[in-house]
């Protein structure tokens, strides 16, 4: 493993639970009843302990988009061509996605990385230039990756995380752009999470029934090619997975370093988790799941990854266009918890269960 990732890695601690009393104790004495709030109150004792601060600051949010092509689309899994991935690179930059208007909707910056595009995007005002190679591989014929590809992008996630931190960010959202890559995403989560390709095999963009037959028996088949070893995540993801994956993993395992909270968006961003995961198990502990996808498999990556999905909203764009929603959501339960007056102080009687 490059002697980076693994300094990463080993420098990830277990989030401190030292403060859960006293803010728990702030919580139940805030004027209602004592958990009313639901999973309001969830999120902020989470977050606080994630920032390890009783009070912590006013979030500074931001949503890292990682884009790259994929190999495999030449086998006609998606509903949409190859050249849409530079095309919508170009539409987050001009402020035109789904993801920029949510993004100002919730108050968060969007970063766009090139990881993997198919194509010259030097001249693009805006863009992140961290790309490895011009997307990956056809997997049905050979690895998607080399290893050091892969590694040198897990170390370009990283990077931009630690950059974007840097500049006073304290909660992130994971994003994505890459035709076609939801069947790298299946490949991944077959093998990370121990499951038979068909049952973490959705429709992506919307392709009808004998394309998704196809994907199925083009998964199973880069799987046989290749034998990605599940025991070693990063030889999983050179294999079968794609650099965008790869920037997400990367970006988890960085901010988990620096203690500050990521909202998985859906499948795509759920791959490079589950990535981050295998290679760090204490990941989890700094990870909110934003939203459910409609991919199937979406749902066994969040199992493995422990987490409860904040919103269930049918929603399968990507782009981080869930993980920026919910962000909305944590950042109410924050004001809650910071704003709103205890019984002492609004000199309100407290009810029983208060205490």
């Amino acid at each position: 493993m490059d002697q980076k990732i693994a300094q990463i890695i080993d420098s990830v601690v277990p989030v401190d639970r030292s403060l859960e009393k006293d803010i728990l104790h702030r919580l139940d004495n805030l004027t209602k009843p004592k958990g009313s709030l639901g999973r309001l109150e969830e999120f902020a004792l989470r977050y606080c302990l994630i920032a390890n601060q009783f009070l912590p600051k006013d979030l500074n949010k931001a949503v890292l988009v990682f884009a790259g092509d994929h190999g495999i689309t030449e086998e006609g899994v998606s509903a949409f061509p190859k050249d849409v991935t530079f095309q919508m690179v170009k539409n987050f930059l001009e402020g035109g996605a789904g993801i920029n208007v949510l993004a100002r909707h919730v108050g968060a910056e969007v970063k766009v990385i090139d990881v993997g595009v198919d194509h010259k995007l030097d001249d693009l005002q805006g863009l992140v230039h961290k790309k490895i190679a011009y997307g990956t591989r056809n997997m049905t014929k050979g690895p998607a990756m080399t290893r050091k590809e892969a590694e040198k992008a897990i170390i370009a996630g990283a990077e931009v995380a630690e950059d974007t931190i840097k500049a006073g960010k304290n909660i992130l959202a994971t994003g994505e752009m890459g035709i076609g890559n939801t069947t790298p995403s299946s490949a991944l989560t077959a093998v990370i999470c121990k499951k038979a390709p068909s049952d973490v095999t959705g429709r992506g963009t919307g392709i009808d029934m004998a394309a998704y037959e196809n994907k199925i028996r083009l998964i199973e088949k880069a799987l046989e090619v290749n034998k990605p070893d599940p025991d070693d995540p990063i030889d999983c993801l050179s294999k079968v997975g794609g650099y965008e994956i790869a920037g997400i993993c990367g970006m988890i395992l960085k901010a988990c370093q620096l203690k500050v909270p990521v909202v998985v968006d859906g499948f795509i961003s759920g791959a490079g988790a589950i990535v981050a995961k295998a290679l760090c198990p204490e990941v989890s502990d700094y990870l909110f799941c934003g939203h459910c996808s409609v991919e199937q498999g979406h749902k066994v990556q969040m199992d493995y990854l422990g987490l409860k999905p904040i919103l269930d909203l049918n929603m399968r764009l990507g782009e981080g266009t869930g993980a920026v929603l919910a962000i909305g959501l944590i950042e109410a339960g924050l004001k809650i918890y910071k704003e709103m007056a205890t019984f002492d102080q609004a000199a309100v009687s407290p009810g029983n269960e208060a205490f």
